[in-house]
């Protein structure tokens, strides 16, 4: 063994059991010793909450002289309630109780009434009551009008549960609620919301120790009555001394037995963990054991975390301490959140202990489902320290109840320099084949932009190219358009007429622009369509090209086509030029 305890792999074997003890009595020295923590005591007082922060080391008569001072009550007629311990005199030391750091408490003054104005403000008002329904293990969150009777909510309570009013057991009605005619608004219960707890009555009767250990205030129904005749008396064994009592006193389980789903199993422990100890204790994953591994191992290295499997045993003398001292110790606390997944499970019952082994041994193996088979009751609860490995899941530590917390915070911290060791190893392996895989994602994309690029530069030749055979298709059709008009105008042309006709014939002569000249005869009549057709014929469509006299200058394409040469003054002969339109 090293300062950190026994390292312990899947193949290591439990501690002997002649390893230092914890005293089934009461605390080692050294808890009790320790140095002086802060208390935070929420008071809930009819309307008001105050709170009120002190050390371990005060009494309970301290905070009440201080809620005499902050309520105006009296401390002769201030009943305290909400120890979990059941009623606490005030000269009793908190240290004494192991309390957790934050605690809900509420005072009662059965011979102080709800003052007119009070009672009056609530009667328009709803309450939320919390009902806990013991053997069903349900909760109950009911609205009910301030103007309802606590009659009333027990017969509703009694269609909820199938516990007829008579046989139902409550915890948690004040003390000033003593008659089942009151409204809710004069009971004194605490307002918006109230917690209470029924289960059916599994004896006749109870002595008045019990009832003290069991709650603060025990109420039955009115009809009780004629059932308390030749009632036993109860006994008080071993097991009340660490605050198992009776079935009707008993804790309620941290984990219902055959759960189906082991996230609603976790639920159920996370509430009842907090019920039991406050809200200050580590975060429990709600989830699977597989999926806690995942979360912890199989994520980036940097956010990987070693698993914490937290195994309670409500059998074993070690579990309250353990868990009002260790569990919820800020210290601890705050590294188990910041450095583990912490997973959590309750094996008091035989079918969960046999669940829980058969998860471990499903993902680590089955030597350690068989370390755990061998720790005795009272070596409860255990702290499994589990690191991800490449290859297996090995389990670093394995701490039992009977430590201290700075033993504790010295094993996680020693569990931690391991895992950190490998997790640097693992940083930089994984770094390296990332950067591997940058240098070849970028070379996989540079590859792909170039194929991209000669893509493209391939369709826009293609395209250029196929632009062009269109451009050249449609230039010869135009251009065997222009053949096929300029034919049927070069057919259509009446004949040249000779020099020595009898007709008056006009000589015309045409500069085209590429300065060649067109030389031809036409009789003085002809219209001018006739020589508009022979320039087309000769290439020069009038639409393109218009023909105009040198001087003066005239636009002979913009005069009437039905007119004859003479009319247009084109006789007897006549230079012309062709000009292309703008």
């Amino acid at each position: 063994t090293g300062p950190y305890g026994p390292h312990t792999s899947s193949s290591s074997s439990p501690p002997s059991s002649s390893s230092p003890a914890f005293c089934p009595v009461q605390p080692s020295r050294h808890i009790l010793e320790r140095q002086s923590r802060m208390l935070s005591f929420r008071v809930e007082y009819r309307q008001r909450s105050t709170e009120v922060v002190l050390e371990d080391a005060s009494t309970v008569g301290d905070i009440k002289s201080i809620l005499e001072t902050e309520l105006q009550v009296p401390v002769s007629k201030m009943q305290l309630k909400g120890w979990k311990s059941g009623d606490v005199s005030d000269s009793t030391v908190l240290r004494s109780l192991h309390l957790p750091k934050n605690n809900s408490l509420y005072v009662l003054t059965p011979d102080i009434a709800p003052s007119a104005s009070t009672s009056q403000r609530l009667s328009n008002q709803n309450y939320l009551l919390v009902i806990s329904h013991r053997e069903a293990q349900r909760d109950y969150s009911l609205n009910f009008p301030a103007s309802k009777t606590i009659q009333e909510v027990k017969r509703n309570i009694s269609d909820l549960t199938n516990i007829p009013v008579r046989h139902q057991q409550w915890d948690g009605w004040p003390a000033s609620a003593s008659d089942d005619s009151m409204t809710l608004a004069s009971s004194g219960i605490s307002y918006p919301c109230h917690h209470l707890t029924v289960c059916r009555r599994s004896s006749p009767a109870l002595t008045v120790d019990q009832t003290d250990e069991c709650t603060d205030v025990h109420m039955v129904s009115d009809s009780e009555g004629d059932d308390f005749e030749d009632a036993p008396e109860f006994g008080v064994d071993e097991s009340e001394v660490f605050g198992m009592g009776s079935a009707s006193c008993q804790k309620s389980p941290m984990m219902p037995e055959n759960s189906e789903n082991e996230g609603d199993a976790l639920l159920h422990f996370t509430a009842e963990f907090s019920r039991r100890y406050g809200d200050c204790h580590p975060v429990f994953y709600i989830g699977s054991l597989e999926a806690a591994s995942q979360e912890a191992f199989y994520g980036k290295a940097r956010d990987r975390k070693l698993l914490a499997i937290y195994l309670h045993n409500d059998e074993s003398v070690l579990g309250n301490v353990f868990c009002s001292q260790m569990m919820c110790a800020d210290s601890i606390v705050s590294y188990l959140s910041q450095n583990f997944i912490t997973w959590a499970w309750d094996v008091t019952k035989e079918a969960n202990k046999a669940r829980l082994l058969t998860m471990c041994t499903r993902h680590f193996g089955s030597v350690v489902a068989q370390t755990i088979r061998t720790y005795k009751t009272d070596q409860f609860p255990l702290l499994l320290i589990v690191m991800g490995k490449r290859t297996s899941n090995e389990v670093l530590n394995v701490i039992q109840g009977n430590t201290t917390v700075d033993e504790l915070m010295m094993r996680l911290m020693g569990a931690m320099e391991i895992f950190t060791a490998q997790q640097q190893e693992d940083i930089k392996d994984e770094d390296e084949r990332e950067a591997r895989e940058m240098v070849k994602r970028e070379q996989d994309e540079a590859y792909r932009l170039s194929l991209e690029a000669d893509r493209k530069k391939r369709e826009a030749q293609e395209r250029e190219e196929a632009e062009q055979v269109r451009q050249e298709r449609i230039r010869k059709e135009q251009e065997e358009e222009r053949e096929a008009i300029r034919l049927s105008l070069e057919q259509a042309l009446p004949p040249e007429p000779k020099e020595e006709g009898g007709e008056p014939v006009s000589k015309l002569r045409i500069r085209t622009p590429s300065g060649e000249f067109l030389e031809r005869r036409f009789l003085g009549s002809c219209k001018l369509q006739v020589l508009f057709d022979f320039i087309a014929s000769k290439g020069y469509p009038s639409d393109e090209f218009k023909l105009l006299t040198t001087f003066p200058r005239r636009n002979i394409t913009q005069i009437d086509p039905a007119w004859s040469l003479v009319e247009a003054k084109l006789f007897p002969q006549e230079t012309l030029f062709l000009e292309a339109k703008e």
